[in-house]
Parts: C-alpha cells; sequence; structure tokens
C-alpha cells in the first residue's frame, strides 16, 4: 500500500487558485435609512413612555440602586464623541450611551471599568458612528452623534455587564450586537 503525503499548501501545483470574490459593499437607501430608524425611533418612544410597574410591599424596601428601568439616557448629560481625546485623568466605572441626538435615538449601550480609557482604542462602535454619519451625510440627513455617562454604575464587573445587558435588552439599541438579528446589520 502507497501512502501519499498531504498536499497542504499546494506548493507547487499547475493551477492558480481562484481569488476569492469581494461583494460589493451595498449601501441603504434614504427612504430605507429613514424607515430604519423610524422602527427603532418607534420602539424606543414606547419604552420611554412607560412607567415600569410599581410594586407594592408590606415593608419599606430600599431602592434598587441600579435599576434599569430607573435609568433614562436621554437624560444624560451629552458629550461630543471625541471626548476620549479631553484630558481625564479620573477614569471611573460607567455605563454610556451613544445617542443620535438629532433623530433621538439611543444607538449603542456599553459599560466600562475606566471611562478615560475604553474609547482611546479600537472599538467596534467607532467604526459603526463612522458609516452611519457617513450615510447620513450622503443623502444630506441631520445626525449629532454625542455619547452620555452613567456614573452611579456598579464597580463590581460582572454587576455592572450585567446592568448593561438588561440596558441592551430594555432599550434594543441597534448597533449593540445582541440586537443585530431584530434590526439588522447595515453600518458593519
Amino acid at each position: 500500500m502507497i501512502t501519499l503525503e498531504p498536499n497542504q499548501l499546494n506548493l507547487f501545483s499547475d493551477t492558480k487558485p481562484t481569488p476569492a470574490l469581494r461583494a460589493e459593499t451595498l449601501v441603504m437607501s434614504a427612504d430605507a435609512l429613514v424607515k430604519w430608524k423610524g422602527q427603532i425611533l418607534d420602539y424606543q418612544q414606547r419604552v420611554r413612555g412607560s412607567q415600569p410597574p410599581q410594586q407594592v410591599t408590606l415593608f419599606d424596601l430600599a431602592p434598587v440602586h441600579c435599576d434599569s428601568e430607573a435609568i433614562d439616557p436621554f437624560m444624560l448629560h451629552l458629550q461630543p464623541m471625541a471626548f476620549y481625546r479631553m484630558p481625564d485623568d479620573f477614569g471611573q466605572a460607567a455605563l454610556y450611551f451613544v445617542i443620535d441626538s438629532a433623530a433621538e435615538l439611543l444607538l449603542y449601550v456599553g459599560e466600562t471599568k475606566r471611562s478615560n480609557k475604553r474609547w482611546r482604542g479600537t472599538h467596534g462602535c467607532k467604526d459603526y458612528i463612522s458609516s452611519y454619519q457617513d450615510l447620513h451625510h450622503r443623502y444630506q440627513i441631520e445626525t449629532a452623534v454625542n455619547i452620555g455617562f452613567w456614573w452611579d454604575a456598579p464597580i463590581e464587573r460582572r454587576a455592572r455587564q450585567a446592568l448593561e445587558l438588561s440596558l441592551i435588552q430594555q432599550w434594543r439599541s441597534p448597533f449593540n450586537k445582541e440586537n443585530w438579528e431584530r434590526w439588522g446589520q447595515p453600518f458593519k
């Protein structure tokens, strides 16, 4: 029986590999963009308008410190997205919310242990924001993407991440991967 060595890399083959085909980048039309934003806005406005049910208790209990229902991202002080370039020495645990103020849309929910470091390096949301803004510019649709911080976030990582996930599920922010199946990924 003759055993042949596997030709793993096919280094000496006479055939040339077929180059991979790259799909053309599909660009959302202006109408599709407006419809996409409208669906998200409708959902988020319902969330914002609905009051969480008040549980009646027999005893006076202290309110839960980190209740996702009590956090309204649209009421936070907003900063420009270039906030991380400003001098800041204190960096602390926080939840942050990327908001298009022109459209009243919550685009992304995140958490960080060090607010002054999280956005300085690579962050996937930066690319989404850039693509989002480019598409708006193309169609001359106003956009004002800013970021707001909620400083009462738990210092303990797991508690902070649990609160972040709760807010992502509550608001269904379209740039968070947990909601891509619902809203699609038009800005990847």
